[in-house]
């Protein structure tokens, strides 16, 4: 598929369609968070306290404060920020998704202090979560199961955010990206879940599977951030963040690697997961940046058309007239929500947007 050449076009009209969804469920959720809408009716399932996405609804209003500059705007996403306080101290990792998401935006180019102040209370609770003999941040009970867990979700985000953290904190993020690589990367394709035995070993578990969209995706983009925010002097001497991310990369954003992958590698012809498109897509941006940074050109120009191809992809074939990006699947092996626009995968498609337009660029803070 050949995308145009100017980017003010598709890329600004699909990127005016998702903020004004936006607005539209704001009005919708009140003081709830949306989690997934039903594609026939686009009617939000919502949270109370916002789970593990809160922090996407808040990036989201965030991201339409900064394409708006309009007050009520950024009142908007300063209160839905303040909201997501309840989880600083519950036991996820998933507080990296929370915190960093829910403020990157707003801490970085908009200058919230409060939001600033949120992210800062949020790491240094998670630095205070790090197990330095597992050698992670575990994934925790907050929502039940097994505490003991190393997960491919509990990387993105948690990563940059540990890094705030005053003293061991980015010594803690690149043993919590460094262990998970180590983990899910040890089987082909990368296994997304691992429990911690009483022995020190760890065991694979059965769900999600191995050939789950979003593995590859939150690892590329946990890796693309570690590299920024980490960089050679906190471990990487070595490169093995480098291998890592030219591993991953290789399997997601070849130029023969599906724009959108199905939601279980195992049915390619089921479900597909735009929202894991979204996620790789952002990464591939972040990634062409870090690229460019270091002298090579063409790296960056090849993952930066490779994001572009597939922003292109899901604006024109999974994006809705009312700016819902749908076919995004939150759980195949459950049948849950497997055809619906995701909090997440609007949030993703939107950064990536922005990045393609300029309203944003790739490490904000």
């Amino acid at each position: 598929m050949n995308v145009p050449t100017t980017e003010a076009g598709w890329a600004e009209r699909a990127l005016a369609s998702l903020v004004e969804r936006i607005s539209v469920t704001a009005d919708e959720v009140g003081p709830r968070f949306p989690l997934y809408a039903a594609p026939d009716t686009g009617t939000w399932t919502t949270t109370a306290r916002g789970s593990w996405t809160g922090g996407f609804w808040a990036g989201l209003l965030w991201l339409r404060a900064l394409s708006s500059c309009a007050p009520e705007h950024r009142k908007a996403a300063a209160d839905c920020t303040q909201r997501l306080r309840y989880w600083a101290e519950q036991n996820t990792a998933t507080r990296g998704l929370v915190f960093w998401y829910g403020t990157v935006l707003a801490a970085g180019p908009v200058g919230d202090e409060a939001a600033a102040a949120l992210r800062d209370e949020a790491a240094r609770a998670c630095l205070a979560s790090y197990d330095p003999q597992l050698g992670l941040v575990p994934w925790g009970d907050a929502f039940g199961g097994p505490r003991l867990l190393a997960r491919a979700d509990g990387v993105p985000g948690l990563v940059p955010l540990l890094t705030y953290a005053p003293g061991d904190g980015p010594a803690a993020a690149y043993g919590h990206l460094t262990r998970h690589l180590e983990l899910c990367m040890s089987e082909d394709p990368p296994q997304p879940v691992w429990q911690a035995r009483p022995d020190g070993a760890w065991t694979a578990c059965a769900e999600p599977a191995p050939g789950w969209s979003r593995t590859a995706a939150w690892l590329l983009l946990a890796l693309a951030d570690g590299l920024h925010w980490l960089g050679d002097e906190d471990g990487d001497e070595d490169g093995g963040l480098r291998k890592a991310a030219g591993y991953l990369a290789a399997l997601r954003l070849a130029p023969d690697a599906r724009l959108i992958p199905p939601a279980q590698d195992a049915h390619p012809h089921g479900p597909v997961d735009t929202s894991a498109a979204a996620i790789e897509a952002v990464a591939a941006w972040k990634l062409a940046a870090l690229a460019r940074a270091a002298g090579d050109e063409q790296e960056g120009d090849r993952l930066a058309a490779r994001g572009r191809l597939i922003l292109h992809r899901l604006a024109s074939a999974h994006l809705s007239p009312s700016g819902a990006l749908q076919d995004g699947c939150y759980d195949a092996e459950r049948g849950l929500a497997t055809r619906h626009e995701l909090i997440w995968g609007d949030f993703f498609l939107a950064w990536g947007l922005a990045l393609l337009t300029g309203l944003a660029q790739p490490f904000t803070m």
